[in-house]
């Protein structure tokens, strides 16, 4: 499928440079806040606003910022938003919000983030790392919500809360899988999703 070479930024992390799957990042997320649907999606949007943001003013920014002290700057941009998306986010849904505890604050050490302020924001302008910024953080984000989706579901028979597996299966001796619900079956499945889209892409087959 032929891009346009400006929307690469934003189109190559959703499958061919995806964050989670092919440079195995932002994995400790996975295990963290994808038990349930609703976190994952809510940590999606985060990191995604987050980056998308903090991309854009390290971009704005890049020429004025001394060598020395680039890190700190970064951390001290990505450390303010997460800061405001944190305060956003207790006061939309305070009960999304203590589910996902310090995993919000821990959005600052994202190697994802850093990553892409280091790799691409320093060194391009605000548009393209704009697309970047959006482009890492729904490819991060199509990941937890395909294991969520799978660990919501097979392990306590819900997706955001509410039951779709019908009743009458478990009436008939169909059980939750208890074990999906653990942190090792989150590393598990994102293996299976890393397997699946090698296996569809023989370019990244090592």
């Amino acid at each position: 499928m032929n891009v346009n070479k400006s929307l690469l930024p934003l189109v190559n992390p959703l499958s061919k440079d995806n964050p989670v799957i092919v440079q195995v990042l932002g994995i400790c997320s996975a295990l963290a806040v994808t038990a349930k649907l609703e976190p994952a999606l809510v940590m999606t949007i985060s990191v995604t606003a987050v980056l998308a943001l903090a991309n854009v003013i390290i971009s704005l920014l890049r020429n004025t910022i001394p060598t020395s002290i680039r890190i700190i700057v970064q951390l001290v941009v990505v450390a303010a938003l997460v800061v405001i998306v944190d305060q956003v986010l207790k006061a939309w849904n305070y009960e999304v919000s203590k589910a996902l505890s310090v995993f919000i604050g821990l959005i600052i050490t994202n190697c994802i983030i850093m990553g892409r302020l280091e790799a691409f924001a320093m060194t391009n302008r605000p548009w393209a790392s704009f697309l970047d910024g959006i482009g890492n953080g729904l490819g991060y984000g199509i990941i937890l919500v395909i294991i969520a989706f799978f660990r919501e579901l097979l392990g306590s028979g819900t997706l955001f809360g509410c039951q779709v597996i019908p009743q009458w299966l478990y009436d008939h001796g169909y059980q939750n899988n208890g074990m999906m619900i653990l942190p090792p079956m989150a590393l598990i499945t994102a293996a299976c999703i890393i397997w699946v889209h090698r296996a569809r892409n023989k370019d990244l087959q090592e």
